[in-house]
């Protein structure tokens, strides 16, 4: 039995905190994990700007509102699921994703929580498991399943490589580069078409 395993962001829905960085006028909180591969740095770097600008949950929840997903992800989705099992396994947060699972129909996340103060204040974070997407997948193949995976980031790779088939999607040149043995496509008709071609 297959189970496809999805990032979320930049593959289903626009960056999250790219959104929040435009909507803010923060350029420094466009950087993610296709910049920093390591996601503790990148989220004390995250926190340390949103305490200096004193924004807080509200705030990012609020420009989460006015993100749709990417085109044509929602029925990707749909007829992915026709087919096989899916979970969306992101490092994004539960404070963030639920909106955007309604909005994709509820697919099944599994995702991490933020430490957030009684004021509203992000102070940390919780990561449901350490090198979450790997591990998940790797528990997947434990009990019986095999995992097709793709994402965008750095963080997607142990995923990627874990599984019995791994896809890039719309990732950047350098990644690519950076992993050539990993096919990359663009479109979803491209992804759906590789991943029924990884189940034959």
């Amino acid at each position: 039995m297959y189970i496809t395993c999805l990032d979320l962001e930049g593959v289903l829905v626009p960056e999250i905190w790219i959104a929040f960085a435009e909507a803010t006028g923060i350029p420094e909180l466009k950087r993610t994990t296709r910049d920093e591969p390591d996601y503790d740095k990148l989220m004390a770097y995250r926190i340390a700007i949103l305490k200096e600008h004193g924004l807080g949950l509200k705030e990012i929840q609020d420009v989460i509102a006015t993100i749709e997903p990417m085109e044509g992800a929602k029925e990707f989705l749909d007829e992915l699921r026709s087919f096989t099992q899916v979970i969306i396994i992101s490092d994004t947060f539960k404070e963030f994703a639920t909106p955007l699972m309604k909005k994709l129909g509820w697919p099944t996340i599994f995702c991490n929580s933020l430490v957030v103060s009684d004021a509203g204040e992000v102070t940390g974070f919780r990561m449901r498991v350490e090198n979450s997407k790997y591990s998940t997948v790797r528990a997947l193949q434990s009990i019986g399943y095999d995992t097709i995976a793709s994402g965008d980031s750095y963080n997607d790779m142990g995923m990627i490589k874990a599984s019995k088939a791994g896809f890039l999607f719309r990732t950047t040149d350098k990644i690519k580069a950076d992993n050539p043995d990993i096919p990359a496509y663009e479109t979803y008709d491209e992804l759906l078409s590789a991943i029924r071609n990884a189940m034959d």
